[in-house]
């Protein structure tokens, strides 16, 4: 079906109203043979003009009057004026187009022996009927609605019908535990909450109702409407509990629902709130608007990722974090492309052999995963024997990205695979790459290491603590120089001082990116590691604030601390330290409280934190105003030398952590 709205040819000319630099590109170096150093430089010095041409392969019906709206900085809007719908561009459009017949997501989930396959049409039918549905419930624009779900056709389905509403969907990754599921329902606010009754790792079944249960007990904030998902392998007893929200399962949330035609949006209006963890315990609500962000995503599909219409894109990640919203939901179907929904992991479903076969049944072109998954291939299946049974001859790229990809990972897959191994690094904040090899715009020759160069419309500079921009090979922090491209964040949600605290107030007219690193001569950037307290668990961001708190709850705990530390397979992972409290014999009672410690996080936070090492020592150190020096110890762990500030209150704390701090062999 096709929602027979009114839809304009796309934008061709619009005002130059925008922001114009005379800058020329500060990193186009000799290793680029013109194509991109002329998108770069461009999209720098004329964004109206590079934006306004890239706008035109998404479907507007009224085109924007501005495309960037620099009126109020440090809050820069894009393509002001313009009105869309994201899910017509992703689905209606399409099918009105003559790919109605053609595949647009694979469900592909070893865990529970599925296979199934909807094509554009038949994903049109199930999103506007959902809509529908959410429609009788009383979702309307600018609602927000909370998705709970694992990998499922359904997640997909419940994105795509918030976007055709007009409601903003914010989906919470499967593994969360109540605490924090509750603060994201506070600070979001759902009229509705959307969950399944379960999610199925290889070992286990995780039942997801109990964990909704207690965030809702415990969150200041009510729905009025609960809609669960039953899943034969768990189903819950829906409605079973007298609670203030209406229960229902998905089934009788969609009977008798009649489809729903496409809400004509502002480009500037949210599409979606996607948490990640701050500093603090407090998730940070990272902001998507509609048009911006179809303008970048159907960009960078194409000219970063080299995909298009009718290929076939396996991004082996989940809807839960922000590389699933990007590159399994919205950009391959932005462009008509396929998305592979894999409801697996890359070893134990069945072995490590799992992704080849998907590569193999679905003949993806490029396949995007984090290299943590990389790592655990290696370590089953090093020498590449299970590729043997698998025709990998559609495969010509792998993208790698979420944390750094380091040089013996690159060379193995490189070598086992056959083809480019391509790093690109950008983070939730950004939504699309900030720097890659542009695959599809102009592929430049790789260094094991790098991401590669600034992506059009980023200007990535390396600066020191006084704001000046460093030498090439030189390390600093990496910043970009406002404004940022479309599809990233305009700010926080209802937090605007928020978003100016965390990432712009450090350096005047600069967005802080939170990592340390270098460009070279050529211009490669070279990401060296996380500046904050954030950790980066097998490419998740998790809040060292909200492990400690976990920590912090046990009854024997006085003070504690995490840090993130390096590992051969997740990249890094978090390890506590404990100073128990007086009268708590360690002697007798010290492994029974690690790990009720361990269990802990593993409740509070969720098993995704990977947390198995918790260390009881007698004091932290810290600064003479009492803030724990984290950095110190994350060095001396690593088996660098550790930075110490001349404001420690007591450097013997940091002798007597030493033997327990050292890097074990």
């Amino acid at each position: 079906m096709t929602s027979g709205r009114r839809v304009v040819r796309p934008l061709t000319d619009v005002p130059a109203r925008s922001l114009v630099r005379t800058a020329v590109p500060r990193h186009d170096g000799p290793m680029s043979n013109g194509a991109y150093a002329a998108a770069h430089e461009q999209s720098l010095a004329d964004p109206t003009a590079f934006w306004g041409e890239a706008a035109r392969a998404v479907e507007w019906t009224t085109e924007p009057a501005t495309v960037l709206d620099d009126s109020d900085p440090p809050f820069y809007r894009w393509f002001r004026g313009g009105r869309l719908n994201t899910c017509f561009n992703a689905l209606d459009r399409h099918v009105r187009d003559g790919r109605g017949d053609q595949p647009a997501l694979h469900y592909d989930s070893p865990v529970t022996d599925t296979r199934e396959t909807f094509t554009y049409a038949q994903l049109l039918d199930r999103v506007a009927t959902f809509a529908g549905a959410l429609a009788d419930l009383g979702v309307e624009k600018g609602d927000r609605v909370v998705v709970y779900m694992p990998m499922v056709p359904e997640a997909v389905v419940a994105m795509l019908a918030c976007a055709r509403l007009g409601a903003i969907h914010s989906v919470v990754f499967g593994g969360f535990a109540p605490a924090e599921l509750a603060a994201r329902i506070e600070d979001a606010r759902p009229k509705v909450v959307l969950a399944a009754s379960c999610g199925i790792e290889p070992t286990r079944v995780v039942d997801y109702m109990p964990m909704l249960h207690g965030a809702l007990d415990r969150s200041e904030h009510t729905p009025e409407t609960v809609v669960v998902l039953q899943r034969e392998q768990s189903p819950a007893e829906v409605g079973e509990r007298s609670t203030p929200w209406e229960e229902m399962t998905w089934d009788e949330c969609v009977e008798g629902a009649q489809p729903a035609d496409c809400v004509d949006i502002e480009a500037t209006d949210p599409l979606y709130v996607l948490y990640t963890s701050g500093t603090t315990g407090r998730p940070k609500g990272i902001v998507r608007d509609n048009g911006g962000h179809a303008v970048a995503l159907r960009w960078s599909m194409t000219n970063v990722y080299g995909v298009g219409p009718g290929d076939v894109w396996f991004t082996a990640s989940d809807v839960g974090w922000v590389v699933g919203h990007s590159y399994i939901v919205y950009a391959p179907l932005l462009t008509g492309a396929t998305t592979v929904l894999y409801e697996g992991k890359p070893v134990g479903t069945p072995d490590a052999g799992a992704f080849w076969r998907v590569v193999s049944a679905y003949g993806a072109k490029a396949m995007f995963t984090a290299p943590t998954a990389y790592r655990a291939i290696k370590r089953e299946d090093s020498a590449g024997e299970l590729m043997a049974g698998y025709d990998l001859s559609s495969l010509e790229t792998v993208f790698l990205a979420g944390e750094r990809l380091d040089p013996d990972t690159y060379e193995w897959a490189t070598r086992m695979l056959g083809v480019p191994v391509v790093d690109n690094w950008w983070q939730t904040e950004t939504g699309w790459p900030v720097a890659a090899n542009l695959r599809g715009l102009e592929p430049m020759p790789i260094k094991p290491g790098s991401p590669s160069v600034p992506c059009p419309g980023y200007d990535v500079q390396v600066l020191d603590e006084n704001a000046r921009q460093v030498p090439p090979g030189t390390e600093g922090a990496i910043a970009i120089e406002l404004p940022l491209p479309p599809g990233t964040l305009p700010t926080l949600w209802g937090d605007d001082d928020r978003y100016v605290s965390e990432y712009l107030s450090v350096y005047d007219g600069y967005y802080l990116t939170g990592d340390g690193g270098m460009v070279d001569e050529d211009g490669y950037v070279f990401v060296m590691g996380r500046t904050d307290d954030v950790l980066n668990v097998a490419g998740h961001r998790l809040s060292t604030g909200s492990i400690e708190a976990a920590l912090a709850g046990h009854p024997a705990v006085a003070e504690c601390a995490v840090i993130g530390v390096a590992d051969d397979v997740k990249g890094q992972v978090p390890r506590g330290l404990v100073v128990l409290k007086g009268g708590v014999d360690e002697e007798a009672d010290g492994e029974r409280i690690r790990a009720e410690l361990v269990q802990r996080v593993r409740d509070e936070v969720g098993a995704v934190a990977s947390l198995k090492q918790v260390d009881v020592v007698p004091a932290l150190p810290k600064t003479r105003s009492g803030k724990i020096l984290r950095k110190t110890m994350r060095e001396m762990a690593d088996g660098r030398t550790p930075t110490v500030p001349g404001t420690i209150e007591d450097a013997s704390v940091l002798d007597r952590l030493a033997p327990v701090l050292a890097p074990r062999a």
